[in-house]
């Protein structure tokens, strides 16, 4: 079904009967990802998932969008379907919304799981400045060409070349305008966030990933207060790669209802 959240067109989808249990997928990716989750936490529960603006059956942001805009159309959904308070489960870029929506709204969730979740930034090292130092000076320079008469197309080749060269991938797969909200999410640092995040938090980590690497995770464990991480042998995608032994230990963590918050 599609529903109209935030002004955007917004494909959702909704299977089973129980608890309600939401799913966020990662950035350039869909509700496809995570249909294996779905499958497996049907039985017993009501899952829904949706894709995020710029993704998938979704509509584009009617502007460049940061974590808060697509926190805020998440928390829209959830009341929208009468969700509140479910869990959460969320890769990657769901993390980043997942820890804003989590931190701002504690009453809209009750559990959360995170897998491979983005959101805190490295300090990047020396190799990094001089790779960014030198993007900005060629940058500037192409800019500078932009400005001469005649010379505007040859300074949109040599710019989009620089992103080609010198962007990541994600970034690369993007058209001009959904850059813009693409630089607004990974710009953010959501690691105040974490201290205030009150839902009991899973983590579940690739040792491998260098998306998000195990540091992120270890990080989340520490500073969430009721957090615990499990480290698998595995990539970005750990719960892809695991599925069954990943809805496994999510169904077991979103089952056991002993200690809930009044």
């Amino acid at each position: 079904m599609f529903l109209e959240l935030s002004g955007v067109k917004i494909y959702v989808q909704q299977r089973g009967q129980g608890p309600d249990v939401l799913l966020l997928h990662g950035w350039g990716c869909s509700t496809q990802l995570m249909d294996g989750v779905a499958d497996a936490l049907a039985g017993g529960m009501r899952v829904t998932s949706f894709d995020f603006p710029g993704h998938g059956r979704s509509g584009r942001p009617p502007r460049p969008w940061g974590v808060p805009e697509f926190a805020e159309l998440t928390r829209e959904l959830i009341e929208r379907l009468g969700l509140a308070p479910c869990d959460i489960v969320a890769h990657s870029f769901g993390g980043r919304v997942t820890l804003w929506l989590a931190s701002e709204h504690p009453e809209l969730v009750r559990r959360v799981v995170l897998t491979g979740g983005a959101g805190l930034r490295a300090e990047p090292d020396e190799k990094s400045k001089a790779r960014a130092r030198a993007y900005r000076r060629l940058r500037t320079a192409a800019e500078a060409l932009g400005r001469v008469p005649g010379l505007r197309g040859v300074s949109e080749r040599l710019r989009e070349a620089l992103v080609q060269r010198y962007g990541s991938a994600d970034y690369r797969a993007l058209d001009p305008e959904m850059r813009k909200t693409f630089v607004r999410v990974v710009g953010q640092d959501l690691r105040p966030c974490l201290p205030r995040v009150q839902a009991p938090t899973l983590l579940y980590w690739g040792d491998a990933d260098e998306a998000t690497p195990l540091w992120m995770g270890k990080t989340m464990e520490r500073e969430i207060p009721d957090a615990g991480l499990v480290t698998v042998p595995g990539t970005h995608f750990a719960y892809l790669e695991r599925l069954g032994e990943f809805t496994r230990i999510v169904r077991c963590f979103l089952e056991d209802r002993k200690e809930e918050r009044p």
